[in-house]
């Protein structure tokens, strides 16, 4: 759909009802990395339009204009193979892009909320990592530095929540958009590096090909997914279901070719997965318990592999042939995820939380690259100062496996009730190999400034 078109439509709408509000924030943020080089100068504008089309319907219209001046996140000159046809840019260049942040209508029909549109839906409530809350697919442009509320990618879909009872409720998702996470380009700050995702090549083997396999059917690879909310005895309570693609491509890996002349050939497929879950939570006088557990039928994980001469799966590509990799370079297992979390907020002003997250592969061999059972702990602390002007956070990760972390700090400051300024910082240590360690050497400084219309 052209732009043109749809801000046409848009203001068409808008024209003609009066119950319209507006508003819109402006953001700059500037980041310098260890040798004082500026990673990004980078500029948002975000407008958002509430339309009350009439008192049943109402509409709601997020744009998002990207600037970065350094263009040291990822080049955004083409479109990305991880958005499907109906998502993504607008329109991009070297240095930014537009698009439709979201756009969806809000209405009720027999007594059910209906959201039908381009949005955002959170299963989960942790802080740093996911459990539950991979409903949307996520950008990894600044890896996992950015909110969750900004580094989601929206999806067109279908979400009905219906009460049942007295405060229970049950939501239904139907999710046709497909578009997957999107990673940081080759060569860029955040590019992942970690042999916990990507293939772990034998030396003097080099990729001489990359296949691609995407879901193309808006029907029959849709995502589906049920969740039961219910509030008994002081607790909060859901149960989850979510029938979905993996929104990270598995990298099959396969000999292609013998001697000499002998290479990798890439062969990117998404996979398919049954999630079932729970959330609960509870308060406790100062304290509040929750967590979140969740059973994947279906994982996959690197293998530190070398080449065989075992026979390939078929694929869609004619030039591969045997002898292939040892089982593709893939293992695949069941795997059980869970967090549990403790917020406290015994003294006036400040918040803090700590979680345990562990994933358990219920089968395992000495080649996979991650542990059988991935421990990570994380560390939340907020204090605000004089009336609420200043704002302290500092949210700090370490795993235990591979003995990596980061800690993420900001000093933020009001200067107007529509105006705040930042200080920051983003910092990792471990090794090259783990989630964290990855970037070890890309720590850097932030500065910034949000201002509301």
């Amino acid at each position: 759909m052209k732009l043109s078109a749809i801000t046409y439509c848009l203001l068409i709408i808008v024209s003609q009802h009066s119950i319209a509000d507006f508003s819109a924030i402006i953001e700059q943020e500037m980041t310098v990395d260890k040798g004082l080089h500026g990673g990004k100068f980078e500029t948002i504008f975000q407008p958002e339009w509430n339309v009350s089309i009439n008192e049943e319907v109402e509409m709601t219209f997020i744009a998002r204009a990207r600037f970065d001046t350094y263009n040291n996140l990822g080049p955004e000159d083409k479109r990305s193979q991880n958005y499907s046809g109906i998502n993504g840019s607008l329109t991009s260049g070297s240095n930014g892009d537009l698009s439709i942040r979201e756009w969806y209508i809000d209405t009720e029909v027999y007594d059910s909320f209906w959201r039908i549109g381009k949005q955002q839906v959170a299963w989960g409530q942790a802080d740093g990592l996911k459990v539950l809350d991979v409903i949307n697919p996520q950008s990894f442009r600044e890896f996992i530095l950015d909110d969750f509320e900004d580094s989601r990618i929206p999806l067109w879909m279908l979400n009905i929540e219906m009460p049942i009872g007295v405060g229970d409720s049950l939501q239904i998702l139907w999710i046709p958009d497909l578009t997957y996470h999107e990673f940081a380009e080759a060569n860029t700050t955040f590019q992942i590096t970690s042999p916990l995702f990507v293939p772990s090549i034998e030396d003097g083997l080099p990729i001489v090909g990359f296949v691609q396999q995407k879901p193309s059917s808006i029907i029959g690879d849709s995502d589906v997914g049920v969740r039961y909310s219910k509030f008994y005895d002081g607790w909060d309570l859901t149960f989850n279901y979510l029938y979905h693609y993996h929104d990270s491509p598995v990298l099959y890996q396969q000999l292609n070719g013998a001697g000499t002349t002998s290479g990798i050939i890439i062969d990117s497929r998404y996979e398919r997965n049954h999630l079932i879950g729970a959330t609960a939570s509870n308060v406790f006088g100062d304290f509040t318990l929750r967590t979140e557990v969740g059973y994947n039928s279906d994982t996959f994980h690197q293998l530190n592999s070398s080449p065989s001469t075992t026979s390939s799966p078929t694929t869609s590509s004619s030039t591969i042939s045997p002898p292939t990799l040892d089982t593709n370079g893939i293992f695949q297992s069941a795997e059980f995820s869970s967090v549990i979390g403790l917020d406290w907020q015994g003294l006036q002003d400040v918040f803090m939380s700590v979680q345990w997250f562990q994933s358990h592969l219920f089968d395992y061999e000495s080649h996979v690259i991650r542990p059988q059972n991935n421990n990570i702990a994380s560390f939340l602390y907020k204090q605000t100062f004089q009336n609420e002007n200043w704002e302290l956070n500092i949210l700090s990760l370490y795993g235990f496996d591979q003995q990596d972390s980061s800690i993420q700090l900001e000093l933020s400051y009001m200067l107007e009730d529509n105006l705040k300024i930042w200080v920051g910082s983003d910092t990792f240590s471990g090794n090259s190999d783990g989630l964290f360690g990855q970037f070890d050497n890309n720590d850097r400084i932030k500065f910034g400034f949000e201002w509301g219309i």
